[in-house]
């Protein structure tokens, strides 16, 4: 009995031994047997997993598939309780006007028959730029801009950026010589896109844009954003047009 017994413990010794051997890999890059992948691969922790690739078997229906849904249209995601700052970030009430859903490949969005760039030209930056805030707008606004638009517009705005230097693409506008747009205008850009920019909307928020329109408006006048010694702006703000469709 005592040797069936003991027979019976080695054999199960063997067979744990093998099977957690079995799990490791020589590969540094291998996680190695996997028991349970829903606990490895959570889509709600991972959303952009990729799933086209388990336990070394490759479905290629699925490989460009992402786990994350996309939210319903006119989401808006929690901002706190500061009504001014929820205010800001709700949806943007303009609309692309029908031609971009050929023109930028837009879809998802509701669109719009009339020229909504000229319309924007009545919409007034929400991001009030003072004597107490302006150097960190600037801040964060150089960090966008170096980040988002360098690039291609480059260092100083001139439309010089690397990209264009390289002969990738051409055309891109210097914001020095369009000083005549408005906020409005400049903010639609960035957000929809316009000629052969793409647009900006899935990877910059609303504060982020306009900040982006502050620190534009630099590159179109050195004195921009600067106040003298009662806190008055040395430079007036953009022209506004105004809208009748707006009530």
């Amino acid at each position: 009995m005592k040797i069936k017994f003991k027979a019976l413990a080695s054999l199960a010794v063997i067979a744990v031994s093998s099977l957690i051997l079995g799990a490791c890999s020589a590969s540094g890059d291998s996680s190695g047997l996997e028991y349970m992948p829903d606990m490895y691969r959570s889509p709600a922790i991972e959303p952009y997993v990729d799933y086209g690739e388990i336990r070394g078997a490759e479905n290629m229906s699925v490989k460009m598939k992402l786990s994350a849904m996309t939210p319903p249209n006119g989401t808006v995601p929690y901002y706190g309780t500061d009504s001014a700052t929820v205010s800001l970030m709700l949806p943007y009430f303009r609309k692309p006007n029908i031609a971009f859903k050929t023109t930028h490949g837009l879809f998802g969005y509701d669109f719009s028959m009339q020229d909504e760039y000229t319309l924007a030209a009545a919409d007034v930056n929400p991001l009030k730029l003072t004597a107490e805030n302006s150097e960190a707008m600037f801040k964060k606004g150089k960090e966008l801009y170096t980040a988002m638009c360098q690039h291609c517009h480059g260092e100083k705005g001139d439309g010089q950026g690397p990209m264009v230097a390289s002969g990738a693409y051409a055309g891109v506008p210097n914001y020095t010589e369009r000083a005549g747009k408005s906020d409005g205008q400049l903010f639609y850009s960035i957000y929809y896109g316009l000629n052969a920019m793409g647009g900006h909307a899935s990877q910059l928020n609303k504060k982020e844009i306009w900040t982006l329109v502050h620190y534009v408006r630099k590159f179109q006048n050195a004195s921009y954003g600067s106040f003298d010694a009662n806190g008055l702006p040395a430079v007036a703000a953009a022209p506004v047009v105004a809208d009748s469709t707006k009530k």
